[in-house]
């Protein structure tokens, strides 16, 4: 009878080789935590961030023309404010979000002082601290530059669909995500900004008669109301709603951040308070 000693060694015919398709988990330890059990396939892998990014894409162009439409109402703001073409074609690419743009727009025409506009874009930026502590994790494995990257793009109309596809328990599984992310981003940067280039350039041309500023809210309607899918999000909507319109006197538009918390805490209480209700 022989025995196989506890290094890993044959008495006679040295090492045992514990690799190989005795140990299929073992060959591969850089297997992908989806599928810890077999080994990963890169070409599979391409094809769900292909297929992901792709579906994305299907429900992002779905909000193209409302982002577009304001974007070009930032764009006009911005050289109706005062600002130079140049001037606000660097703000739209570097700043990259309406609402603080329209908030700090006032200021730069009254002359307030730089650290003043600084703390305002600063305040009504909140929400995205929000957004990154639900879809951060996500990507957690990343290198630091590149979650930079996604945390630059990790705006409104992400935050809306993202959760929906892959909610918290999804994390640490990475297959389709940064496909998913990505259909998310790039039609919304490129409405947005050619929205805003739009704005920019015909500023002067369009009469406020027009009323596009409210054909720009309008548009955002339109796209935000089809994400009203189930009661939590309804209870959701109706406290942020409140909320938001209890504190449209707040400075610094701080009752927008008021609303996006109250909103999300409102919905995930309905979602547990529904849950428990269905429990047997």
């Amino acid at each position: 009878m022989r025995f196989v000693k506890p290094n890993g060694s044959h008495p006679l015919r040295g090492p045992v080789n514990f690799q190989g398709a005795a140990f299929p988990a073992m060959s591969n330890p850089a297997a992908s935590p989806d599928e810890p059990d077999r080994q990963r396939d890169p070409e599979r892998d391409q094809q769900r961030e292909k297929a992901a990014f792709w579906d994305a894409v299907r429900i992002s162009t779905q909000t193209v023309p409302g982002l577009f439409a304001w974007g070009a109402v930032s764009g006009m703001a911005m050289v109706q404010s005062g600002l130079s073409v140049w001037q606000a074609v660097v703000m739209t690419l570097v700043v990259y979000g309406g609402s603080a743009q329209l908030a700090v727009l006032p200021l730069i025409a009254a002359g307030a002082p730089i650290g003043v506009m600084v703390l305002t874009a600063l305040m009504v930026n909140l929400r995205f601290v929000i957004f990154s502590a639900v879809i951060g994790p996500h990507f957690i494995h990343l290198k630091w530059w590149q979650r930079l990257w996604y945390g630059y793009n990790n705006v409104d109309l992400v935050m809306a669909f993202f959760p929906q596809r892959y909610p918290a328990h999804t994390v640490g599984k990475h297959a389709g995500k940064l496909g998913y992310f990505r259909g998310l981003f790039i039609p919304n940067w490129w409405a947005w900004q050619l929205g805003t280039m739009v704005g920019i350039l015909l500023a002067s041309q369009i009469p406020p008669s027009w009323g596009v500023g409210f054909a720009g809210s309008l548009a955002l309607l339109a796209m935000t109301i089809p994400l009203i899918k189930n009661k939590p999000t309804v209870v959701g909507v109706i406290a942020a709603s409140l909320v938001a319109v209890a504190t449209v006197g707040w400075p610094y538009r701080l009752g927008l951040l008021a609303a996006i918390v109250c909103g999300i805490g409102a919905a995930v209480a309905a979602e547990k308070a529904m849950n428990g209700q269905g429990a047997p």
